[in-house]
């Protein structure tokens, strides 16, 4: 839940100032908006769809609904039952994948040109007329209870949790989108049923493509395709209210190595400092081993193998959080040089030096990432759901670089809550201070 929100961030935040990408925007006869990439070069196309809400629309007592239903669209669709649907998408060498998040319900598909139609026809089935039969409700459902009974004994997925809880209250977000064993036990076709009809509504959805198509064809595909689904769905939730409490909470398990998750308020994308508060969080612990973090808690006292910070704009809230792994003997000093560096930086703030090397790190790297239709389709839907410009992936490494010391280290002062970091472990430390149990 956390580390696929953080994913998309980091991913969108890195785009470079001269990505080589040429979209447009195309709108069908019926009003279904996309951005669309031409390449033409290989016949094959990438979609990806982006539905605003996700597992934040579960229902009160159904948590689990919308992951359940994400893993049943393709079992079964119209006429074909689960085996000839899987059959049919492999006769057509197409891959599509459907996935349930804390925000957004996605739906990815590759094709290749010849078969674009019959592909098309194939992935409209899956998502207005699935079957949800009894059979692959059941086998599914088994599925998500073995992930949850797994996940019962995972220290990252407890601290996880336990993170949530602590930070989210009573919102969604305070739960995980899989469900609980009680839950996911008690959902019936119906619950599903209405899952599906509220996630997939055309109001709330971003389009990707790019590949061997042109925007006229997209056109067509985009009614044919998603021309059947509901206009409007349900309300999405108000925004969490925040609980960063700057204690330590510990939920005990029987571990040699213990999680920590750490957090406070962060902020939003589309905020005016957002790139100062990116290239601040680079040098605090997004930078990988040149980070502050990496280097005072693994490189000078060897405590972890790695910490971490990232800020995570949500649709319903705004952190700035971090992770870190120890024996239980050490997690306790690690903690403590995380709460020190913190209130440190934010009363001293950052050095031109790490700045430029921020900026650096920033602005090379991104390129790499656009290395095939899939990985590009992903990126420019993720900008349409993060509310940006068409023309972000070329000026953005311009609004990287304009960013100053002195803005930074102004966001350092106001951004950076050393009284509100509220860390949350799970394992069984040895000397820390707990808040609560």
């Amino acid at each position: 839940m956390i580390r696929y929100a953080a994913a998309i961030v980091l991913t969108l935040a890195a785009l470079p100032a001269r990505a080589e990408v040429d979209i447009q925007e195309v709108t069908s006869d019926s009003g279904i908006t996309a951005w669309l990439v031409e390449e033409h070069s290989i016949p094959f196309t990438a979609l990806e769809l982006r539905f605003r809400g996700g597992t934040s629309l579960d229902a009160p007592g159904q948590r689990g609904a919308t992951n359940l239903m994400a893993g049943l669209l393709e079992e079964g669709a119209g006429d074909l039952d689960a085996r000839d649907f899987t059959r049919a998408v492999e006769e057509l060498a197409a891959t599509f994948n459907y996935d349930a998040y804390d925000d957004t319900f996605t739906v990815s598909a590759k094709f290749l040109t010849e078969n674009r139609d019959e592909a098309v026809d194939l992935l409209r089935s899956s998502l207005v007329e699935p079957t949800f039969s009894d059979a692959a409700v059941e086998r599914v459902r088994a599925q998500v209870l073995s992930i949850i009974r797994s996940n019962l004994t995972d220290p990252d997925e407890i601290a996880g949790e336990a993170f949530s809880k602590q930070v989210y209250g009573d919102h969604p977000y305070a739960t995980a989108g899989e469900g609980t064993l009680e839950s996911v036990a008690g959902l019936t076709r119906d619950d599903l049923v209405a899952a599906w009809q509220n996630a997939l509504v055309k109001d709330r959805l971003f389009i990707g493509v790019v590949g061997d198509i042109t925007a006229d064809e997209l056109k067509t595909l985009l009614d044919d395709l998603l021309g059947d689904l509901p206009q409007n769905g349900p309300a999405l939730p108000d925004a969490a209210d925040l609980n960063f409490d700057g204690g330590t909470h510990v939920v005990e398990f029987d571990t040699p190595q213990s999680v920590a998750l750490f957090g406070q308020p962060g902020m939003s994308q589309d905020d005016p400092d957002f790139f100062a508060a990116y290239l601040l969080n680079t040098i605090v612990g997004g930078g990988g081993f040149e980070s502050v973090l990496m280097q005072e808690v693994r490189e000078k006292r060897g405590l972890t193998y790695g910490a971490y910070s990232y800020l995570l704009d949500k649709d319903g809230a705004n952190i700035w959080m971090g992770s870190v792994s120890s024996a239980n003997d050490r997690v306790a000093e690690a903690i403590e040089v995380i709460r020190a560096e913190w209130a440190r930086i934010a009363e001293e703030g950052v050095t031109e030096e790490q700045l430029e090397a921020a900026k650096k790190y920033m602005t090379g790297a991104y390129p790499l990432r656009f290395d095939g239709n899939g990985p590009i389709a992903n990126i420019i839907a993720g900008m349409q759901i993060q509310g940006m410009p068409i023309d972000y992936a070329a000026t953005r490494n311009d609004k990287v670089n304009a960013v100053t010391l002195e803005q930074v280290n102004r966001v350092a002062r106001e951004l950076m809550q050393p009284d509100k970091l509220t860390f949350v472990v799970a394992g069984k430390p040895e000397g820390l201070e707990a808040t609560s149990n």
